[in-house]
């Protein structure tokens, strides 16, 4: 194990000397190339589309793979968009950016903000760029671009996706299922981004291991006797069952999972009644589980299942009305970044950024479905990389009036767009070459 830990990092020094040549070149071509990138991105933040709806966006990706070179199947599993550019022998690198917003009306009070709105399950609703999805393409159409431009550093094969429905977590495993590491070039590594407003511009955050959380969506439905509100002792009250079941949930983290062993565990919805005086047949409540490991959600799951059990069966309900325990099919595994990958792009960051601007940054509970491309039987290694996207003179402003920047899926998010972009360009298009450089 030693001998090939080093072997690894002998790789990796020679590996950057060969790279460091490269970096003046590569930062020297993202900046050409953020006029384009940054007019881009203003027109997708001024033209947001919702999950399973990108069909416009997905359209200009397509154009934009297109213009450069790359042989494109649009429309692939939906709406998503997949690229392929083959410069000579060498391996594959999978970049993929999503595409799509959110059903949030936007208050920024940008010159090109969204004013555009859309149909969600029958209802009108605003539509913004709030999770920098927005960034995410026109970096990604930036970085093509510039390595396009420099193919002459590098040979090997690039595999894109532009990805429909990251929010909803149905775009890259419908992508999967439809075939898209079996129908085009099988990578060698994927790489992706998501902009951090907690992180100044400039700097990358970026880690070996679990990233983002997996999640998963439960269902609960209490049964109960129902009747009249002045006759109790006539009743079984699921709304009591249901408080019984919401307390006893915050020991499952608390009391049965290891310390060590983040989880979360969140009844974020919780309905039944119609009248104070009327006890309900039933109650139904809706839970969000988050998780590291595929060990720890099935405990918790079997958790919920007997505590749900046992609450009603304390109450005397029946066998036959006991409550219903759903785990909804759609599913976010975790995001875990390959180490040896992860090692290798802060080698090359480095290079491009300096040392002090690669932020080591801890998992985060929030949920992202790129970590479904790590899980398929190809075993590809993964890496996502946190771009910090808050000026450096804001955040010093923020911190002198001890605020935080406006956070992810904010109507408010204020990202400086051009030095997010130009530095996501820059790392993005400095780890493919380091990867794939001659």
């Amino acid at each position: 194990m030693k001998t090939r830990l080093f072997l690894i990092l002998v790789g990796m020094v020679i590996q950057l000397n060969g790279f460091a040549q490269y970096s003046t070149q590569i930062k020297t071509e993202a900046s050409r190339q953020l006029e384009y990138a940054v007019d881009l991105c203003k027109y997708l933040h001024q033209n947001p589309e919702l999950s399973f709806q990108e069909v416009k966006t997905s359209a200009r990706m397509a154009q934009e793979l297109k213009e450069i070179g790359f042989e494109v199947s649009e429309n692939f599993a939906g709406n998503s968009v997949v690229g392929v550019f083959k410069n000579g022998d060498g391996p594959t690198v999978f970049l993929r950016t999503d595409m799509d917003a959110l059903p949030i009306k936007e208050n920024t009070g940008f010159a090109f903000a969204s004013s555009v709105t859309a149909d969600l399950e029958g209802e009108e609703v605003p539509v913004m760029h709030a999770c920098g999805h927005d960034i995410h393409m026109s970096t990604w159409v930036g970085t093509l671009r510039t390595l396009v431009e420099l193919k002459d550093l590098w040979h090997g094969t690039l595999l894109v996706i532009a990805q429909q429905a990251e929010e909803y977590s149905g775009g890259a495993g419908e992508a999967i299922d439809e075939g898209l590491f079996t129908k085009f070039p099988k990578p060698d590594y994927a790489l992706a981004y998501h902009i951090n407003p907690e992180l100044e511009t400039g700097q990358i955050g970026l880690r070996g291991g679990p990233v983002f959380a997996g999640v998963k969506t439960v269902e609960i439905t209490v049964y109960g006797k129902g009747g009249h509100g002045a006759y109790p002792q006539k009743c079984i009250d699921p709304i009591v069952i249901a408080s019984r079941i919401v307390g006893d949930l915050q020991t499952i983290v608390s009391r049965e999972l290891n310390p060590t062993e983040p989880a979360v565990v969140t009844v974020g919805s919780i309905h039944g009644g119609t009248r104070p005086n009327i006890i309900p047949d039933e109650v139904k409540m809706e839970l969000t589980l988050r998780y590291f490991s595929d060990e720890t959600i099935e405990k918790i799951i079997a958790s919920i299942e007997r505590i749900c059990k046992n609450a009603a069966q304390s109450a005397g309900v029946s066998d036959n009305r006991l409550p219903l325990v759903k785990v909804l099919p759609v599913e976010t595994p975790p995001v875990v970044n390959n180490a040896v990958l992860a090692a290798r792009v802060n080698v090359f960051a480095v290079d491009i950024l300096g040392k002090n601007n690669i932020i080591e940054t801890p998992a985060e509970m929030v949920g992202e479905d790129f970590g479904k491309y790590g899980r398929t039987p190809e075993n590809i290694p993964i890496c996502l990389i946190w771009l910090g996207s808050t000026g450096a003179d804001e955040m010093n402003r923020l911190r002198v009036q001890g605020k935080s920047p406006f956070p992810l899926h904010s109507p408010q998010l204020n990202p400086d767009y051009e030095k997010t972009i130009e530095t996501g360009i820059a790392v993005m298009a400095g780890n493919v070459i380091g990867l794939l450089q001659k």
